[in-house]
């Protein structure tokens, strides 16, 4: 199946360009016929790791519109739609994106790194340097690590708030991304104090004093990184996102790797689908966090247990843990994780679906959505063509 998956992935990413960049969806549905900042990004990395010259030039044209319409206080567009003349522009629903931010800085040097130019770089340095702003004034405290909204990221009907893993990872990312280019001590001596306040915070290596030390100390003992923290404490749920974004970086050691990468491991295979949930374990009504869950949507209620963020499984997110698996060197695992990704993706011929119902196998959500199919194509491409991103 592989082959003919990575066929079926390519076309639908070429069947999601539009001339302003990759819409979240093939299909007219919803908000989803958009240009969208993390959706367009990590289209873009599978368009990098395909070699595709439309694909390549649909994701140039993404960044160009994501940052044609940054707002002056230097906010990504969450998303950005075309109809006719009339442009509409969203940094947000219930709460603002924080990492529409991030995810517009990688993705920019992600380019200039594969078409070896720093001028792509350069050329939009101006956005940038006020997004790197923003991120620190987002910090309010001035300690290294960003404060993030509940609804502020691609979880954005889940139930994590405050000082956020995957946001922070995201940051650290941007900044060491950049500084590959800007190769700037402040640059550099920033990257250190955020890596610095992650082992602090969310691992605990460290004899410096934490930003909840008595909330961490109450913490129940897993065997991986909690989602987030604030000053009501950690929600300790499995991020799947975040831990994989963990190994890719690259910022542990050998011991908690290796602590991760046996519970994933454990997880997937007592899945149905053997793949990872985005988020483990679900949220249930009788769990004193579901009230905080159940509210958190401005439609349409969608995190039932084991659905959408609250323990459904995205081809997506896999696609991430499946290149951490090959650049820790599990690559027989990452093969393996790939085959149960291209049956997810294959499913009512080729649909492409958004995420599954991971206790049942159904499918849920949008079809034909993008970033389904750059899972395929990223994780194919790291294995059999060795296709690298830049994350140091």
């Amino acid at each position: 199946m592989s082959s003919n998956a990575y066929i079926e992935s390519i076309n639908l990413l070429k069947k999601a360009s539009s001339p302003e960049g990759f819409l979240a969806s093939a299909l007219d549905i919803s908000n989803y016929k958009r240009v969208w900042a993390r959706d367009g990004v990590i289209c873009g990395l599978a368009a990098l790791a395909s070699g595709d010259e439309q694909l390549i030039d649909t994701f140039e044209q993404t960044l160009k519109t994501l940052a044609s319409h940054q707002h002056g206080m230097g906010t990504i567009p969450s998303n950005v739609a075309f109809n006719g003349k009339e442009v509409e522009v969203s940094y947000g629903g219930l709460a603002g994106r924080v990492d529409a931010v991030t995810w517009f800085i990688i993705g920019v040097c992600q380019l200039a790194y594969y078409k070896k130019d720093a001028s792509v770089v350069n050329q939009y340095k101006s956005h940038i340097e006020k997004c790197l702003a923003l991120l620190n004034a987002w910090e309010f405290n001035n300690k290294h690590l960003i404060y993030v909204p509940l609804s502020g990221n691609w979880a954005d009907e889940y139930i994590t708030d405050g000082y956020v893993l995957y946001d922070q990872l995201l940051r650290l990312w941007a900044l060491k991304s950049y500084n590959h280019f800007e190769n700037r001590d402040e640059i550099t001596h920033k990257i250190n104090q955020i890596q610095d306040q992650i082992h602090v915070n969310f691992i605990g290596q460290s004899t410096k004093e934490k930003f909840h030390p008595r909330a961490f100390e109450a913490m129940e003992k897993i065997s991986h990184l909690p989602a987030s923290f604030s000053p009501s404490g950690y929600k300790t749920q499995f991020d799947a996102f975040a831990n994989s974004l963990f190994l890719l970086l690259n910022i542990g050691d050998s011991e908690l790797d290796g602590k991760i990468f046996s519970y994933s491991q454990q997880l997937l295979k007592d899945s149905k689908l053997k793949v990872l949930p985005a988020f483990w374990p679900p949220v249930m009504e009788q769990d004193e966090e579901w009230s905080l869950l159940k509210d958190n949507c401005k439609y349409e209620f969608r995190n039932f247990p084991f659905e959408f963020h609250n323990g459904g499984s995205w081809p997506m997110v896999n696609g991430f843990y499946g290149m951490a698996l090959s650049y820790q060197g599990y690559k027989a695992e990452a093969q393996n994780l790939l085959e149960h990704i291209d049956f997810l993706n294959a499913q009512k011929e080729f649909s492409f679906y958004e995420n599954f119902n991971t206790k049942t196998g159904e499918p849920i959500g949008v079809p034909k959505c993008a970033w389904s199919a750059a899972a395929t194509v990223m994780l194919r491409q790291t294995l059999n063509n060795k296709f690298k991103i830049l994350v140091n």
